[in-house]
């Protein structure tokens, strides 16, 4: 897998989001209420919009544009307008820093 860093655990909030763009792409990085750390495309797949921008609540993230939602861990949306699933990668922490995996 090719590991690339993206930020210290410590610069998300629990139940925040950052976002991180790498290679001409947008990814959203999330700590869940219980530390747990996940990363999805960063985009809403309705109309394109940062979700890192949105508000997240326990293992939810919702669009701030239009309020569709997405389980951050699956990236299954969870209400309209979002009705595709968003993608998901591979997360470690090495060290305090957030790692995700990316093709």
């Amino acid at each position: 897998m090719n590991w690339v860093n993206v930020c210290e655990l410590d610069k998300i909030e629990q139940e925040g989001a950052f976002r991180f763009d790498h290679s001409n792409r947008t990814y959203a990085v999330y700590r869940g209420p219980d530390d747990s750390v996940y990363c999805t495309a960063g985009l809403c797949t309705h109309e394109a919009i940062h979700l890192a921008d949105g508000l997240v609540i326990d293992f939810e993230v919702e669009c701030p544009k239009h309020s569709g939602a997405f389980d951050y861990r699956t990236g299954e949306a969870l209400r309209l307008p979002a009705c595709e699933n968003l993608q998901t990668y591979p997360v470690q922490i090495v060290d305090g820093m957030i790692q995700i995996s990316i093709k």
